[in-house]
């Protein structure tokens, strides 16, 4: 009987592992170069530009001014804007949305408890343990907020928690439940803007939250590292994406997708700017950005958010090494690859 019982489970194994085979085989098939133009656009954090020793303001305004980028994520803190209970402080988010809207950018305003950024979830402290406490509360500052910029007509889209089904981040558990209520309550103040709900690219099948979105946004990580494992890529290939756009088209009705953060800054062990400027630069770097993009154009996406402006900006202003920069100056510019 232990014989029988060991054949059968090295015959499903291999059956598996077969399957897995296939499927990478087919995902680095090598697809048709798109030729169509990118619209490019770039999340910025404030609190990050911050956190590695930059004047924000600043970066935010070379970002705009510089890069020419007109397309632009930005996270709402909420221990930032609500520091202490009722009391709120929004300046530095209506001042980014001010220089965004002279300039005509469009921003994507994501809310939530997990938004862009370590530690992912930004919880005020005088929330404290109390689970039901932290829900009311949070439904409670994302109606605030939503009120506050509805009529701000630099808003394009709500962006609803970030990567939500992702266990990612020093952050609660997983709750469908919860994000559901944030999505309806957000809708309910703003009925005229679509909602964006994003996932991992490479960890998540996207359906969970295609199906709740009016617009489906990726991440598209490339180069990771883990510890103990240290810096590897993704053995995939565009169609990987060309498959998984196809999933949620069928099963979750979803066919607006576009790219939320496709990797243009290393991912290092700790903190990023904290490791030797030639490791960083070997794990990222212009033509890697150059590649990046030309990646997620294969893989069938035409709108695609970088992740990294602030640590482009601080290369040039903290490390003299402004290549990086302008070379995203250049795409910018062009807005294509």
């Amino acid at each position: 009987m232990l014989k029988k019982i060991l054949k059968i489970s090295l015959c499903i194994s291999g059956i598996m592992i077969l399957i897995i085979l296939i499927f990478l085989a087919y995902f680095n098939i090598p697809v048709k170069r798109a030729e169509n133009k990118a619209e490019l656009g770039v999340t910025f954090s404030k609190r990050y530009s911050e956190d590695i020793g930059l004047n924000w303001k600043e970066n935010f305004i070379a970002v705009l001014d510089e890069l020419k980028v007109r397309k632009i994520r930005i996270p709402v803190y909420w221990d930032l804007v609500e520091p202490k209970e009722n009391m709120y402080d929004f300046s530095d988010v209506d001042w980014q949305l001010e220089e965004a809207g002279k300039r005509q950018a469009e921003v994507i305003l994501v809310v939530g408890q997990k938004v862009p950024r370590w530690p992912e979830c930004f919880i005020p402290n005088w929330i404290g343990e109390n689970d039901e406490k932290r829900k009311k509360e949070l439904l409670e500052i994302e109606e605030i907020i939503v009120n506050r910029y509805k009529d701000n007509p630099a808003v394009k889209y709500w962006q609803i928690e970030n990567e939500p089904f992702l266990k990612f981040g020093v952050c609660p558990p997983i709750d469908s439940d919860l994000l559901d209520a944030e999505i309806e309550i957000v809708k309910k103040a703003d009925p005229e803007r679509q909602i964006l709900i994003t996932d991992s690219g490479e960890l998540s099948l996207w359906i969970s939250a295609a199906k709740r979105a009016d617009i489906f946004g990726t991440t598209m990580y490339r180069d990771v590292y883990k510890e103990g494992l240290g810096h590897y890529q993704y053995p995939i290939g565009p169609r990987f994406f060309q498959f998984k756009s196809w999933l949620i088209e069928k099963f979750a009705g979803q066919n607006k997708t576009v790219v939320i953060e496709l990797q243009a800054e290393p991912w290092m062990p700790g903190w990023t700017t904290d490791n030797a400027l030639e490791k960083q630069l070997e794990f990222m770097n212009e033509k890697k950005i150059r590649e990046n993009i030309r990646y997620a154009k294969d893989s069938g996406f035409s709108e695609i958010y970088l992740w990294g402006a602030e640590w482009w900006y601080w290369l040039k202003v903290k490390e003299d090494y402004p290549i990086v920069w302008e070379e995203a100056k250049e795409l910018f510019n062009r807005n294509s690859l």
